[in-house]
């Protein structure tokens, strides 16, 4: 079957009318494009142009504007896949990132914007879920807030204070010892995945249980209950927003502290450099805000 420089040649000759113009477009000699244009031929069973001679211009036979509307076709697929190809290795392409609410709200809109900036003819799609377990799927980033599974990659991204939620006054020392929350009312997350793990887990190791009067994965349905007095919450840091603390509540640290809660980035396998981009973008506002107090009560 003919090669793809052969319906380049074939190309090249129908919009050039020469073989002489047509060879100093491809940069070869004539006598390789004619050899080209044999092979062509042979493969396809027939001439596919008609040679007058002399300075007149070669013409297309019914058989060679056959070959060439279809080889136009082939080579505009090629041509598209070598761009494609090209503007992936240049960062652009697409990137399918799952995230949920505190990597939403504190660090994609300075990893978009920044991406977006370097990186205009990129396509970001973001998909939020807040899941028990993590599920890569064909997302290309997903952010999380525990390591992922066998087979998946974990980067770090940051670690967030856990701290005691409450109304002004509800407290009167800065730091309070966990055994004050026995039998008291808390708004709480669902218990999953860091509630689970780490807040709820660790305040049952020292025998401390919470009466939890209101659960919610809204971050601000938990706050507006705390302000409005149902309960006090225990929250890391970023849930709460960043640059700017909420109004009307005050933040406590918890006596012994509770492990911090844990963000990576999980991949899988190699990545695009847009996805790589991803990753180290995230990781450097990550630093910022750490820089800039981001996780501090």
């Amino acid at each position: 079957m003919y090669e793809l420089r052969h319906l380049r040649a074939l190309d090249a000759i129908a919009s050039e009318g020469t073989f002489a113009r047509a060879a100093a477009r491809l940069g070869y000699t004539q006598s390789t494009l004619s050899q080209q244009v044999a092979a062509l031929e042979r493969s396809v069973g027939g001439a596919v142009f008609d040679r007058p001679g002399g300075p007149r211009p070669v013409r297309l036979t019914p058989l060679g504007r056959l070959v060439l509307a279809s080889g136009r076709e082939v080579l505009d697929l090629v041509d598209d896949a070598a761009a494609s190809v090209e503007r992936f290795h240049a960062g652009d392409g697409r990137v399918d990132i799952g995230t949920f609410q505190t990597v939403t709200n504190v660090l994609l809109p300075a990893v978009v914007q920044r991406i977006r900036e370097a990186r205009p003819g990129c396509d970001i799609r973001l998909v939020e879920d807040e899941a028990a377990d993590p599920d890569l799927g064909d997302l290309d980033v997903l952010f999380f807030d525990r390591p992922g599974p066998a087979g998946v990659d974990s980067t770090p991204v940051i670690e967030d204070e856990h701290v005691l939620v409450a109304r002004p006054g509800d407290f009167t020392s800065r730091r309070v010892p966990v055994e004050r929350l026995d039998g008291a009312p808390l708004v709480a997350l669902p218990p999953i995945c860091d509630q689970a793990l780490v807040v709820e887990a660790h305040l049952a190791a020292r025998g401390v249980r919470p009466d939890v009067v209101f659960r919610t994965a809204d971050n601000q349905a938990v706050l507006s209950m705390v302000r409005a007095g149902l309960g006090s919450a225990i929250m890391p840091t970023l849930s709460l927003g960043w640059p700017e603390r909420p109004p009307g509540i005050e933040l406590h640290r918890l006596e012994p502290a509770l492990p911090p809660r844990r963000i990576h980035a999980l991949t899988r396998g190699s990545l695009s450099p847009l996805a790589e981009q991803v990753v180290a973008t995230a990781r450097e506002v990550a630093r910022e805000v750490r820089a800039a107090g981001g996780c501090r009560a």
